[in-house]
């Protein structure tokens, strides 16, 4: 293993993308991105993905030179479209205008259709947790779990996010997918030729397995049964069918260099505490919960651990595989 800074892997992260032809607005965007993930200890969702964004940049499936525009706006609500380029521009786009309008109406939605994989949830709402208000994001993917009592997958894992600022302390952050697991801690685990926990996955023919390459083929577990593939199916809808974007069983997969276009949808939602009890009144509120969870020792407030290690990695620089070091600076070359 290596230690790098965030700006040095930083600074490597984008020049791995405009390697790939990208602009520098969605080079800055995507390694932000990354970073942020890796920093957070999330390295399914860090600078491991860049060798896929960068085969799929090169063979068209995402469009290098796409740059994000609002193509609707009413009111609080926005549609914008990633024009089948990188996530990321998009998603900060959406985020700006969303903080923008809600500081005006007190609350905001943001639509992005055209998409692509916009990694970990919990990155596009910091801004928004910085500007004192609620955020929530949602995203559709690749078909990887079944409807309830199906045999093929027609959802994505469908990750949500919501962060909550408090008074004082890291906001509350809370970032899952609606699958047993993250389908990133699988592609690590088959790059990396581990195994994985039984109860993650299934083969393609529904039979349980260890074998993280046969996962990847296979079909995601939805959390809690029946009730995470409602939730799924929910996020299915808010993400996807409101944008116009492709649903998960339409999509072209993250994980292959080859197939389709993705044309995924997310949705972001902002809110204003001043516009409703007032931002004293729900600081307070929020203080009085977290008092009370953490009456019990044991309990770790949603959020924490991440910041922790977002704070080690500032100051010990953060951990790479000496493998993928090597193929990323082979990239950037």
């Amino acid at each position: 293993m290596s230690r790098t800074s965030s700006s040095q892997l930083f600074d490597l992260a984008v020049r791995v993308m405009l390697a790939a032809g990208a602009t520098q607005r969605s080079a800055d965007a995507t390694a932000r991105a990354l970073v942020y993930a890796d920093e957070r200890g999330l390295s399914s969702h860090g600078v491991a993905r860049l060798p896929m964004y960068v085969a799929q940049l090169r063979n068209g499936r995402v469009d290098p030179k796409a740059e994000p525009t609002i193509v609707r706006s009413r009111h609080a609500a926005v549609l914008i479209d990633a024009a089948d380029g990188m996530a990321y521009p998009a998603c900060e786009l959406a985020v700006d205008t969303l903080i923008r309008i809600a500081r005006e109406s007190g609350s905001a939605v943001a639509s992005v259709t055209r998409s692509h994989h916009f990694g970990a949830g919990a990155c596009h709402l910091e801004a928004i947790a910085s500007a004192g208000m609620v955020g929530l994001a949602f995203s559709n993917t690749p078909a990887a779990m079944p409807a309830w009592g199906g045999r093929h997958p027609v959802f994505g894992t469908n990750p949500v996010a919501a962060v909550f600022p408090r008074r004082e302390g890291p906001p509350l952050m809370i970032d899952l997918s609606l699958s047993n697991v993250a389908r990133g801690k699988i592609m690590v685990a088959a790059r990396e030729n581990r195994p994985i926990p039984e109860g993650w996955a299934t083969t393609r023919d529904g039979q349980p397995t260890t074998d993280a390459k046969a996962a990847l083929d296979g079909m995601m577990l939805p959390f809690g049964g029946a009730k995470g593939a409602m939730l799924a199916l929910t996020v299915e809808l808010l993400a996807a069918a409101l944008a116009g974007a492709n649903f998960g069983h339409e999509a072209g997969s993250f994980l292959t260099e080859d197939g389709g276009k993705s044309r995924v949808g997310h949705l972001f939602w902002a809110i204003d505490p001043d516009a409703l009890a007032g931002s004293d009144v729900y600081l307070s509120r929020v203080d009085a919960l977290v008092e009370a969870m953490l009456d019990d020792h044991d309990v770790r407030l949603p959020g924490q651990r991440r910041a922790d290690l977002a704070n080690a990695a500032a100051r010990d620089g953060i951990e790479i595989p000496d493998a993928l070091l090597a193929q990323l600076q082979a990239l950037a070359a």
